[in-house]
C-alpha cells in the first residue's frame, strides 16, 4: 500500500453516517475555547456533498437571524462528534445552490413521504479484535521483547499471589491452635 494511503487509512473513522443532499441534519461539533471544550449543534439542510475518502465534506446551510449561514464539515474530522438526521428531504439535484436565493418556507426542501428517519452508518473499517492485535504485535520484531517481559511479569505476579494464598492457608490452622492453647491456659489459671 502507498505510504500516503496507509496514513490516510489510519485517520478514517470506523463508521460514518449516511448523508444525502436535501436532508435536514443536526451536526454536533466539538469547539475549543481557551482550555475548555464544549459541543455545539448546527442544524440545517445539506446542500452539497463532495470529495471522497479522507477529504470527503458536506455543506450545511441554515438561516440564522435572517442571514444565510453555510458551514462545511469534514466527515472524518475528529471534531465532528455525530450527525443526526432530523428530516429526510426530497432532492432531485446533487447541489442545492438554488436554496441560497430563497427565503422563509421556500428555502426548505420537500419531505419524502413515508420516509423513516434512521441514523444509518456505513462501516469503513472493521474494528480489530484483541487476538488479531496480539498476533500483529508478536509478529513485529520491535515489540516482541516487550510482550515477553509482560508475560514474565504477569507470571511473577501470579506466582506471588499463589505463594501468599498458600501462606495464609497454612497460617490459619496455626493461629487457631495458638488461640486454643491460650484459652486452655486461661481456664487453668482461673481454676
Amino acid at each position: 500500500m502507498d505510504i500516503i494511503k496507509s496514513i490516510e487509512h489510519e485517520q478514517l473513522k470506523n463508521k460514518i453516517p449516511v448523508l444525502d443532499v436535501g436532508n435536514t441534519v443536526r451536526v454536533h461539533v466539538r469547539i475549543k475555547e481557551g482550555n475548555r471544550e464544549r459541543i455545539q449543534v448546527f442544524e440545517g439542510i445539506i446542500i452539497k456533498k463532495q470529495g471522497g475518502g479522507l477529504n470527503e465534506t458536506f455543506t450545511v446551510r441554515r438561516i440564522s437571524y435572517g442571514v444565510g449561514v453555510e458551514k462545511t464539515f469534514l466527515i472524518h474530522s475528529p471534531l465532528v462528534e455525530k450527525v443526526e438526521v432530523v428530516r429526510v428531504g426530497k432532492a432531485r439535484r446533487a447541489k442545492l445552490y438554488y436554496l441560497r436565493d430563497r427565503v422563509g418556507k421556500a428555502s426548505k426542501t420537500k419531505e419524502k413521504l413515508g420516509a423513516r428517519i434512521e441514523n444509518k452508518e456505513i462501516i469503513i473499517k472493521e474494528e480489530m479484535n484483541a487476538d488479531v492485535v496480539a498476533e500483529e504485535a508478536s509478529v513485529a520484531p520491535e515489540e516482541a521483547p516487550a510482550i515477553e517481559t509482560q508475560e514474565v511479569v504477569t507470571q511473577e505476579v501470579v506466582d506471588t499471589v499463589k505463594e501468599e494464598a498458600t501462606q495464609t492457608v497454612a497460617e490459619a490452622p496455626v493461629v487457631e491452635e495458638k488461640e486454643a492453647i491460650e484459652e486452655d491456659k486461661k481456664e487453668e489459671t482461673a481454676e
